[in-house]
């Protein structure tokens, strides 16, 4: 039995790039996640950038989203070389191929004459899968 998946809950660093390609267009995301320890006493934090690849219809709603946006996304980790021109070699990037993408900003609030307290969706997270 074989496993490739990934959870990350983190920020986006920037706004969404829509690319396209020969198979057709895709959204890629800037995600940052932090962590920290402690040495002698000290804490210590660290942010890991992550390349978030989204194709298909979730491609749709990724490039909605903005920079600062919190979100969680599951996916498989994938691995691509390319030739680089710059350094004239063969460039290996690691990227998350993204399968779900959880929303966990709070839901934007609309003015108070404007709400309908009967509305279980006016508040919440917003999940999108890919099927």
């Amino acid at each position: 039995m074989y496993q490739n998946k990934v959870t990350l809950i983190g920020f986006l660093g920037n706004n969404p790039e829509v690319r396209s390609s020969s198979n057709g267009s895709f959204t890629t995301l800037s995600l940052a996640t932090k962590s920290s320890y402690k040495k002698n006493g000290e804490y210590i934090s660290h942010t890991e950038w992550h390349r978030c690849v989204v194709f298909g219809k979730l491609s749709e709603f990724a490039k909605t989203l903005t920079k600062g946006a919190h979100i969680g996304v599951e996916g498989e980790l994938r691995s691509r070389e390319y030739e680089s021109k710059q350094k004239d070699s063969k460039q290996r990037v690691w990227e998350i191929r993204v399968a779900s993408i959880l929303k966990l900003d709070r839901a934007e609030k609309s003015a108070p004459e404007d709400q309908d307290h009967d509305d279980p969706t006016q508040e919440g997270n917003g999940r999108i899968r890919l099927s």
